[in-house]
């Protein structure tokens, strides 16, 4: 379907990588502290980062006044709705199974695309679609006697990846004339002002000083996921069709599954396991070269 080049394959296993480790280390960040606030100070501190990087590659800021509405809406789908969300059921739930939900999107993604913007898809992405919601239903095999007790962070956490599909599909569509870097850096000063409000509204009464272990959380997630991961991410999905981009990134989950046993104790099943075989399966069906005719 979609052939990546070295400098994508590099770039997707770094992007893997740094945002499979990051669910465990925001389910510390969060354990005893506002979510909202965490992700507040995340973005704060993640939007000098973006600058300084825009600075040294000699990128232009300035985005014409004509695509203003258009970067709102961009923003809304692909981080405030995703961050704000995301993190609250975060603490709600194991970071595993947070990612595990998150990651839903590439779901998303193949539904909206077919019934919203006409894709056809070829057998082997819709595959790839029914191979990662097997491998979802499977690793929540164990939660799923949970989910009543727990239906406020489950739902947050598929609405976030149902916000951020929509967001990837938006993005690959846009013609604005922006470097993807800009674009980041617009979206999330955007969202660090939302996040702010919402931190305000809903956590105030919550503020305290912060702990040592979130405020090494919220330099991991200022510098490597929203300094670096987020440009990584945007670039990939403005240059790679919706599916391949959005199920490509299917080992994210399973990274986060695996740190989270590693570093945070959660317990693991064969479901597990067995989990893997789907989301490699899903990916392959969209990066595995197809036989030339």
């Amino acid at each position: 379907m979609h052939k990546l080049s070295s400098r994508q394959w590099l770039l997707l296993a770094l992007l893997t990588l740094v945002w499979g480790v990051n669910w465990p280390i925001m389910k510390a960040g969060v354990t005893g502290f506002p979510p909202l606030t965490f992700r507040m100070w995340c973005l704060w501190l993640g939007v000098p980062v973006l600058a300084l990087v825009l600075r040294h590659q000699k990128l232009p800021f300035a985005i014409a006044r004509a695509h203003w509405p258009e970067v709102l809406k961009l923003a809304l789908f692909n981080m405030v709705l995703w961050h704000s969300l995301i993190i609250v059921a975060v603490q709600s739930l194991s970071s595993g199974r947070s990612a595990i939900l998150g990651y839903t999107m590439p779901i998303f993604s193949a539904v909206y695309g077919a019934a919203l913007f006409s894709d056809r898809l070829p057998r082997r992405a819709w595959l790839g679609v029914a191979a990662a919601a097997g491998g979802v239903v499977l690793l929540l095999w164990h939660e799923l006697a949970n989910l009543g007790g727990r239906p406020v962070g489950v739902l947050l956490a598929l609405g976030a990846a149902a916000a951020w599909a929509m967001g990837t599909q938006l993005l690959r569509r846009t013609k604005m004339p922006a470097h993807t870097l800009t674009l980041a850096f617009w979206m999330s000063v955007i969202t660090s002002i939302c996040l702010t409000v919402l931190a305000w509204l809903f956590e105030r009464e919550q503020w305290h000083a912060i702990p040592t272990h979130t405020v090494a959380a919220i330099v991991y997630n200022a510098v490597m996921v929203i300094g670096f991961a987020h440009s990584v991410w945007f670039y990939l999905a403005r240059s790679l069709p919706p599916i391949a981009s959005t199920l490509s990134i299917m080992m994210i989950p399973i990274v986060g599954v695996f740190s989270g046993a590693l570093w945070l104790g959660e317990v693991l099943h064969w479901q597990d396991w067995s989990a893997i075989a789907l989301v490699l399966v899903a990916i392959a069906s969209v990066l595995w070269p197809r036989r030339a005719a």
